[in-house]
């Protein structure tokens, strides 16, 4: 490899757009129990079967009543003629009674209000009381949360707690989803130990390894880890395809660049095509793109900062499409900034901040004193982006473009 290669940089929406283009959804389906569903994506829209609820319910504790047989104004007296409870059987309503209902039962035929217990006096001959309520008062309709035949989950959908308990509630007990995507990673670097391990001089412990096996089970992948390699490109193209053989991404840490052992970029080209090298964004820039055998592969920088950045913006997205999800760009909102960024660069820059509010005033975001890109202790200080574009200084002031982390793993 030369070391003064001159490939042209991408430039990052160019780059996104290829690299979503590239990517097919993975199409294996499985059914799943709800209470293991949670973070799975799902593989078809579902329609309720019934009514929820699916009939008329009361909406409190408190008596029902016919409105045609009250007093239109005054004093009105009721004897008492049925108990429902929630989960009980309501008889028809008597014609110049009430029953006594309680949150969640349902509403007997004949009745069409109902009146809070507050409201009422209740003594051996019935209840009577002065407030006449309006037709349908505390009374919840049949279908009033679901019809039958509504789509209450889309396609597509990563699913949370209030989408299983949704569709626990129209009776389901399992959903059909994809399969979780399987993602094989290594790492290259023969100064890297792991953790717990004495450290030697010249050598770092391997942070990449825990940061990227943390982003990818937040992300509900299924982790195939192949662990540390050696530094040759023999051990490399073992490696990768290896993991490509088992795997329906393999991302890997280091070995990208252009130095005499970065392996990776040789490897890929030895076993497949590299479509993507070089893109046009600080930090991050090495960051490669190919596939080997059907399997995508994706090279990220070694450096900290720069594997968790190239995640959030590369692999994030490429992922949500394996997942079968529908990929939208993060939406930037525009945060005064409570800093000076006076030097341009060519690439496009995400700057490790916050958003802090000082006082009553609106919030402004801060960015973290050491940009470097093997700070990691800045990933952990900050709660977001600032992407600031190609050739732009900044001034204490003005609007910049602020990326909460959130918004990449929503």
């Amino acid at each position: 490899m030369n070391s003064c290669d001159t490939t042209p940089l991408l430039p990052y929406d160019e780059a996104l757009l290829q690299l979503t283009g590239a990517i097919t959804p993975v199409a294996r389906i499985v059914e799943t129990e709800l209470r293991q569903a949670l973070g799975s994506v799902l593989a078809r829209s579902i329609e309720s079967e019934i009514d929820v609820p699916g009939c008329a319910m009361s909406a409190m504790d408190g008596y029902a009543v016919n409105t045609a047989d009250l007093a239109a104004e005054g004093l009105t007296r009721l004897p008492l003629s049925q108990r429902i409870p929630a989960g009980g059987v309501a008889a028809a309503l008597a014609a110049g009674s009430a029953a006594r209902i309680f949150t969640g039962a349902p509403v007997p035929q004949g009745a069409d209000a109902v009146i809070m217990q507050e409201q009422v006096e209740v003594d051996e001959q019935g209840i009577r009381f002065e407030s006449r309520p309006s037709g349908g008062s505390n009374i919840r309709p049949a279908g009033n949360d679901i019809r039958r035949g509504t789509t209450i989950l889309e396609k597509g959908c990563r699913l949370r707690a209030q989408d299983i308990g949704l569709a626990a509630s129209v009776g389901l007990n399992s959903l059909p989803v994809f399969e979780a995507v399987k993602v094989g990673m290594f790492f290259t670097g023969d100064e890297l130990v792991e953790p717990g391990q004495a450290l030697a001089p010249g050598k770092i412990y391997d942070s990449n390894r825990y940061t990227l096996h943390g982003l990818l089970a937040s992300m509900g992948c299924e982790i195939v880890d192949l662990g540390l390699v050696g530094d040759t490109l023999e051990a490399t193209v073992e490696a990768m395809s290896r993991a490509c053989a088992e795997a329906d991404l393999v991302v890997t840490c280091g070995g990208v660049s252009v130095g005499e052992e970065d392996y990776v970029r040789a490897a890929i080209e030895r076993l497949g095509e590299l479509r993507m090298w070089r893109i046009g964004i600080k930090p991050g820039k090495p960051l490669a793109y190919g596939q080997i055998e059907g399997t995508a592969f994706m090279g990220l920088p070694g450096n900290p900062v720069s594997v968790f950045a190239t995640f959030c913006l590369f692999v994030v997205p490429v992922i949500q499409v394996m997942q079968g999800r529908a990929w939208r760009k993060p939406v930037s909102l525009p945060v005064v900034a409570d800093f000076d960024w006076p030097t341009p660069d060519s690439r496009r820059e995400f700057l490790r901040a916050r958003l802090v509010r000082q006082g009553s005033d609106e919030a402004v975001v801060q960015i973290y004193p050491n940009q470097d890109s093997g700070v990691l202790t800045s990933t952990v200080w900050a709660d977001g982006f600032v992407e600031i574009a190609e050739n732009k200084t900044v001034r204490a002031g003005d609007l910049v473009s602020y990326l909460p982390f959130a918004q990449f793993f929503g």
